[in-house]
């Protein structure tokens, strides 16, 4: 979630208070900070931009963009095209439209060659789409759905409280031998062994995260992807192989004994909204 996304510091939920009044004053902040990572992007076979000067563009309410010089663009391999839009806090943009080894991704390449006044300098880069191309590297692992937050951590560390996940008055899980991940922006998320979990079987959803890896959703006392484990998790958090979490945003959380609030993500609302429990994530946020 990292600095603008979430409950992050210019997020649009913030979770802790300032000691000034953030400016601007509309409530949006723009930030650029160069990168130290070579990032790569391929399409077709053929690598259409490799970098090593990236900047992250961070803006109010979305996700950190790479900003890539022109001369680490392949330009012979994009084509400009007339599509332009409008930002209110960066100006007019320009587009063009990738052709590589057989594979067309149009407008999915922009740019700003003039910004307004207040904007960080982006005049000389531009910025792709995470669909633009096929694969995606910083270095050389690969990284999935939108580019790594360096202010995002993810810390997981062994616990001993006793923790007891329910809904509904039946108790779903309850071990005092867990793992605990804090990740930025979001809900504490106590991760049980299999052994310790009520009836569970797999379903068919899965989802990736570019900090941990693909996850594989469990049906837990019958309440289908009410849960998650990362079978083959990314290397920097290997300790989760094959433990569960759940949304704790959707069930009750008791921690030695005592009734946590729920709390709030986007994902468990979007991931939750099918099976009727929208509602009940919704009136804890």
């Amino acid at each position: 979630m990292g600095l603008t996304m979430g409950t992050g510091p210019f997020g649009k939920k913030p979770a802790g208070t300032f000691n000034f009044q953030p400016d601007p004053p509309k409530g949006h902040a723009l930030y650029l900070e160069p990168s130290p990572r070579r990032v790569r992007g391929v399409i077709g076979g053929e690598t259409v931009v490799d970098s090593c000067h990236v900047a992250l563009l961070f803006e109010t309410g979305y996700l950190p963009i790479w900003y890539f010089p022109r001369s680490d663009v392949r330009f012979d391999l994009l084509e400009a095209t007339e599509h332009t839009t409008h930002c209110p806090f960066k100006g007019d943009a320009r587009y063009w439209t990738i052709r590589a080894g057989g594979k067309v991704a149009e407008n999915k390449v922009w740019g700003y060659p003039e910004t307004l006044p207040e904007t960080p300098p982006i005049t000389d880069r531009v910025a792709f789409y995470w669909d633009a191309v096929e694969h995606w590297y910083e270095e050389d692992e690969e990284v999935f759905v939108h580019p790594r937050d360096p202010y995002h951590r993810v810390d997981v560390v062994p616990s001993s409280r006793n923790v007891r996940v329910s809904l509904d008055g039946v108790v779903l899980a309850e071990s005092s031998r867990l793992l605990a991940c804090f990740e930025t922006g979001l809900p504490t998320r106590w991760y049980f062994r299999k052994e310790d979990l009520a009836d569970y079987e797999p379903t068919t959803r899965t989802t990736r995260c570019p900090y941990k890896g693909t996850a594989s959703y469990w049906s837990v006392g019958g309440n289908d992807d009410i849960a998650w484990s990362y079978e083959d998790p990314i290397t920097a958090v290997s300790a989760l192989k094959g433990l569960v979490a759940f949304y704790d945003e959707v069930v009750d959380v008791d921690i030695d004994g005592e009734r946590q609030e729920r709390g709030y993500s986007p994902f468990a609302a979007a991931a939750l909204a099918d099976r009727g429990a929208a509602s009940k994530v919704g009136s804890n946020a």
